[in-house]
C-alpha cells in the first residue's frame, strides 16, 4: 500500500524514537532509586497491600502474580538495559519484528509498574508516557518507511496534550483570562528550578505576554497540527519553543520533553531528506491498521472530554492508558505553602529542645537554598509534598507513614532526602509545620543571600514519637 508509509517521515520517526527511549531510561531509573521507600515491601504505600485490594483487570501489572523488592528491582534494571540499548540505536539494528517486541517490551515493563505505583505514579506524565510509548510499538525501524498512521496519530497525542491544557486554562482560573496567571505562577508551581527565582521577576507586562503566547501555543496552533506541510511542520515548532521555555523555568518530570518528542515528529519534515525506504511487510501492515482503529475507538472519551464543560484533566479512561485526557495548572495558587519537618532528640518539650530540619533535594526548604534542576527526572516524595501543603487529604494515605520511617531513620526513605539531621541515632520525635514561602526580591536576596522569605502558618502534625504514631495509624 503506497498510501501507508512514507519515507519524508523518518527524521520525525528517529527522533521521536530515540528522545521516547531516553525518558524511558530515567523513568526507568527513577522508579528503581525511589521504589522501596514508596511502594516496595515496607514502603509506605506497599504493593503486596494494593494487589491484595485491587484485581488484575482494574490495574495489569506482572507483580500482581509475584512480588518481592528484589523482583521489582529485576523488572526496573530490565527496562534500564532496554531502554539505553533502544537508546543507543538497538532497535534500528535488528528485523523490524525484534525492534516491534523491544518497543513492546518498553511498554509491557513500564505499565506493570506505574499500575501498581498508587499515588506516587498518578501524574499525567505516566499516562503520556505509556501513550507514546505505545504507538512507538507501531512505528517500524530503520529498515522501512515511517507508517503514516502513526504519524498522524503521535500528532493526535500533541493536540491532545496541548489543546487541552489550554482549554483546562480558560475555563478555569480567571488569571489565565486577564493574563495575570504568572505574576503568580513561577513562585506558586510545585517544584522551582534554578532560574524560576529569574523569571518571577520579569516586569509584569512581560508576564502578560507570557500568558497570551501560552494562549497562542494552546489554543490557535494545535488545529493546525493537522494542515498540509510546512504549515503543521511549523506550527509543531513553535511548541517546541513554547515547552523550551517551561523547561528553563520550572520542574515537570518528562511532560515537557514527551511533548517536545511528539512536537519534533511533526516538524521534522520540514528539514527530512532521504532515500526512499522500502515499505512494510503485510504483517506489520495489518498490526498497525488494527493499532489504529483501536486507539480512533478509544479516542471518543477524550475527544468528548475536550468538548465537556466540566472538562477532566490527566485521566485514563481504562488501565492500559491507551487513549487519555491531559491538561495542566487550569486553577494557579496564589500562596505558596510548604510543609516543613523538623526532629528533636529530646524526648519532652522543655526550654532548652532543639528541632532540626530535614531537607528535601527539589522542595523548597533551607531560604537559602537556589532551587536545582531535576527535569526530566521526577522526584516524587518531593512533588506529594507540595499537594500535601496545599490539602491534607492529598497525604492521607502515606505521609503518618513516611513520618514513622523518619523517627526509624530508614534507610531507603532517608536516600529521597538531601539532609538528614540525624545520621547516626533516630530523632526521639518528629514535627511538621506549615509556612508560606515567596521569593525574596532583588534587594532582600542581596542583604540577606536568601532565595526565599517565610513566615509560619500553623501545625501540620504535632511533635510525634514513634510509639504514640503508630497507635495513631
Amino acid at each position: 500500500m503506497e498510501w501507508f508509509a512514507d519515507t519524508n517521515y523518518w527524521l520525525g520517526r528517529l527522533v521521536f524514537q530515540r528522545m521516547l527511549a531516553v525518558l524511558y531510561l530515567i523513568a526507568f531509573i527513577a522508579a528503581l532509586r525511589q521504589f522501596r521507600a514508596l511502594i516496595g515491601a515496607r514502603g509506605m504505600l506497599p504493593v503486596p497491600a494494593f494487589v491484595a485490594q485491587v484485581p488484575f483487570r482494574a490495574s495489569p501489572s506482572v507483580f500482581h502474580w509475584h512480588y518481592s523488592d528484589r523482583f521489582f528491582a529485576t523488572w526496573s534494571w530490565c527496562g534500564v538495559l532496554l531502554a539505553a540499548a533502544v537508546a543507543a540505536g538497538a532497535a534500528d539494528a535488528v528485523p523490524l519484528w525484534a525492534s516491534t517486541v523491544m518497543w513492546a517490551a518498553l511498554w509491557v515493563l513500564y505499565l506493570s509498574i506505574v499500575n501498581v505505583g498508587q499515588t506516587w505514579y498518578s501524574f499525567g506524565w505516566e499516562s503520556l508516557l505509556l501513550e507514546s510509548g505505545f504507538l512507538a510499538v507501531f512505528l517500524g525501524n530503520a529498515e522501512t518507511a515511517p507508517p503514516v498512521l502513526v504519524m498522524w496519530l503521535l500528532r493526535w497525542v500533541l493536540f491532545r496534550v496541548e489543546f487541552g491544557a489550554g482549554l483546562i486554562k480558560i475555563r478555569g482560573d480567571s488569571c489565565w483570562r486577564d493574563l495575570t496567571c504568572l505574576h503568580y505562577h513561577h513562585e506558586t508551581q510545585p517544584m522551582p528550578g534554578p532560574l524560576s527565582w529569574f523569571f518571577h521577576h520579569l516586569p509584569k507586562p512581560l508576564h502578560k505576554v507570557e500568558v497570551a503566547a501560552n494562549h497562542v501555543a494552546q489554543l490557535a496552533l494545535p488545529p493546525l497540527l493537522f494542515t498540509p506541510q510546512p504549515v503543521a511542520g511549523w506550527a509543531a515548532s513553535a511548541m517546541v519553543v513554547t515547552q523550551l521555555w517551561l523547561v528553563l523555568s520550572g520542574n515537570f518530570a518528562w511532560l515537557n520533553w514527551v511533548t517536545i518528542a511528539l512536537a519534533l515528529s511533526a516538524a521534522a519534515p520540514l528539514w527530512a531528506d532521504h532515500a526512499p525506504l522500502p515499505g512494510p511487510p503485510v504483517w506489520f501492515e495489518v498490526l498497525v491498521i488494527a493499532a489504529t482503529v483501536l486507539v480512533v475507538g478509544l479516542s471518543y472519551w477524550p475527544a468528548r472530554n475536550l468538548l465537556s464543560r466540566q472538562q477532566m484533566m490527566n485521566t485514563s479512561y481504562e488501565s492500559l492508558h491507551l487513549v487519555n485526557s491531559y491538561g495542566a495548572f487550569g486553577t494557579i495558587t496564589r500562596v505558596r505553602r510548604e510543609i516543613v519537618l523538623e526532629g528533636t532528640a529530646d524526648a519532652v518539650n522543655g526550654p532548652d529542645t532543639t528541632w532540626h530540619a530535614y531537607e528535601f533535594h527539589g522542595k523548597p526548604g533551607d531560604v537559602r537554598q537556589l532551587p536545582r534542576q531535576f527535569a526530566p527526572y521526577h522526584l516524587r516524595l518531593d512533588w506529594l509534598m507540595w499537594f500535601a501543603a496545599l490539602s491534607p487529604a492529598y497525604a492521607r494515605s502515606w505521609f503518618l507513614p513516611f513520618v514513622e520511617r523518619l523517627l526509624e531513620n530508614d534507610r531507603d526513605t532517608l536516600r529521597l532526602l538531601r539532609v538528614n539531621p540525624f545520621p547516626d541515632v533516630p530523632p526521639a520525635r518528629v514535627r511538621a509545620r506549615i509556612f508560606r514561602y515567596r521569593f525574596t526580591t532583588w534587594r532582600e536576596l542581596r542583604e540577606t543571600g536568601a532565595w526565599w522569605q517565610r513566615s509560619e502558618v500553623r501545625e501540620f502534625l504535632p511533635p510525634m514519637a514513634l510509639s504514640p504514631l503508630r497507635e495513631r495509624q
